[in-house]
């Protein structure tokens, strides 16, 4: 039922880059339908020529927000009053935030208070901590990766590991060690911002699997089970 969710997408245009608006329509698309979308900055500012073009051709209102004082941005606090606006209306179901601004954290956290999903898309360099305030955050150039297949291997941290193997272990297991992949993925998403396509997979199956660390294995009824293996 997730295609009938009501979602909003807001999009910090003097904090993000136009390039991957793409990848970005296809993830929030898989989880429900975008009917507000909207971008936020100075648009007499020749560096959102890019999103300027863009906005007709995705049907995405430009909402201009001058600069108050040399230097500062006004956008962030626009953008904020916009989302408390529509989550107070009670007719969103999820926001999606582009941004690479730690600023929106407190925006992040306040809409999971009222039990909302907030879906963070920006570059590997945004903060951790606003990557964890959402209820997943992806990274752009990853998600650019997958789209265009280049999904061969997956680069193994000790962060993704210890997320994975957490997660494996709280897991009910069976004798042998496996676990539901699918309450793997749950259990992944709840302590942290984890999304496999951040690490160039369309789905956690195919990242799992590309690891050494774990063992994936199809039941005959096509339930999928991981063990670790070390």
């Amino acid at each position: 039922m997730s295609d009938e969710l009501n979602i909003a997408l807001l999009i910090d245009a003097d904090n993000a880059s136009p390039d991957h608006l793409d990848e970005v329509l296809l993830v929030l698309g898989e989880l429900g339908t975008i009917n507000i979308r909207r971008a936020y900055g100075n648009w007499q500012k020749p560096a959102l020529k890019g999103w300027g073009q863009l906005s007709t051709a995705h049907s995405i209102i430009p909402v201009q927000q001058f600069d108050v004082v040399k230097g500062k941005s006004a956008t962030d606090m626009r953008m904020t009053i916009d989302a408390m606006d529509l989550l107070y209306r009670g007719h969103v179901d999820g926001f999606g935030i582009v941004s690479s601004d730690s600023d929106f954290l407190p925006l992040a956290q306040r809409i999971r208070e009222n039990g909302l999903p907030v879906y963070g898309f920006g570059t590997a360099k945004t903060p951790i901590s606003f990557q964890n305030s959402c209820t997943r955050f992806f990274d752009v150039a990853a998600l650019a990766d997958s789209a265009a297949g280049n999904d061969e291997s997956a680069s193994v941290d000790d962060e993704l590991l210890k997320v994975l193997g957490a997660a494996w272990k709280a897991s009910k297991r069976d004798e042998e060690g496996f676990a539901p992949l699918s309450e793997v993925g749950q259990r992944a998403k709840a302590v942290s911002s984890f999304a496999a396509r951040n690490y160039g997979f369309a789905r956690l199956s195919d990242l799992i699997r590309s690891l050494p660390n774990f063992e994936v294995r199809t039941t005959s009824d096509g339930a999928q089970l991981v063990r670790r293996l070390r």
